[in-house]
């Protein structure tokens, strides 16, 4: 998730609080400083990454559509407006699925490990502080191997003081 409008770590933190109600044994990385990667001409961004599990009960494409609702709903809680904002800009808050599991979905809709993710290092680094072994479903790839090549990206951790409590 991430933000550069607002307060944006009281943002991320309240939207974890909000997480913490929909997804079981939560874990949240440290807090990330990062330069916006693709629409360069906004503020940085504070990023995060969370882990948990979401509604097992369900067939795991339902799960994920149902997952993605509630995430948009907590995006609109935050101010965030897909019909008016640019693509890749400013935004009050955005959380993306990046991962569920093992699956791997591609449909018009949903897109699983998220298609853009080999590219970010604002999402592969606080993934790899929780979940330091990951690899790519369907592939095997490790995404620590994948984020060792990536450049910089002006991606800067936080001090433990400023993460999540």
């Amino acid at each position: 998730m991430g933000s550069n409008l607002g307060d944006s770590r009281v943002i991320i933190f309240e939207a974890i609080k909000a997480l913490e109600d929909i997804l079981s044994e939560l874990r949240c990385a440290s807090l990330y400083e990062t330069e916006p990667l693709y629409v360069t001409d906004q503020g940085r961004f504070i990023n995060t990454v969370v882990a948990g599990f979401y509604n097992e009960d369900q067939e795991p494409l339902e799960s994920v559509r149902g997952l993605l609702s509630c995430l948009h709903k907590i995006e609109e809680s935050f101010g965030r407006n897909r019909a008016t904002e640019r693509r890749w800009g400013e935004r009050f808050l955005d959380i993306d699925i990046l991962l569920f599991g093992d699956l791997v979905i591609n449909e018009t809709d949903i897109n699983i490990p998220h298609p853009r993710l080999k590219e970010r290092r604002f999402a592969l680094e606080p993934l790899l502080e929780i979940l330091p072994d990951v690899t790519e479903p369907g592939t095997g790839l490790s995404y620590r191997s994948i984020c060792q090549a990536l450049p910089g990206q002006g991606v800067k951790r936080l001090p433990l003081s400023q993460g999540y409590k």
